[in-house]
């Protein structure tokens, strides 16, 4: 992310979709996570999750909060670096082991 671009407010992220970089929708940015002391952003709580990347999750949880470190670039769309999607395979190896 470009750290010298003119900063926006941030409530224009709420409403935005969240994608990794290879395109795999994540959610929707629902709210903020605020480092009050260092007034930076640390996260972005999505809602209206992916069921087929969270599965049951979704159903028991309210959102996820995505830390803002992983954030790639800031448009009409979140974009996000693909560590979910890792996150998702990593899940899905352990299953196939257990059965």
């Amino acid at each position: 992310m470009d750290r010298d671009s003119v900063p926006q407010e941030i409530t224009s992220l709420v409403g935005r979709e969240v994608y990794t970089n290879t395109g795999i929708f994540i959610g929707q940015v629902e709210d903020l996570r605020l480092d009050l002391d260092t007034e930076e952003v640390t996260g972005l709580a999505l809602h209206e999750l992916n069921s087929e990347l969270f599965g049951a999750e979704v159903a028991s949880a309210r959102g996820a909060i995505v830390p803002y470190r992983w954030v790639q670039a800031v448009g009409d769309v979140v974009i996000v670096n693909d560590i979910v999607e890792r996150i998702q395979q990593e899940e899905d190896d352990e299953d196939e082991v257990a059965a």
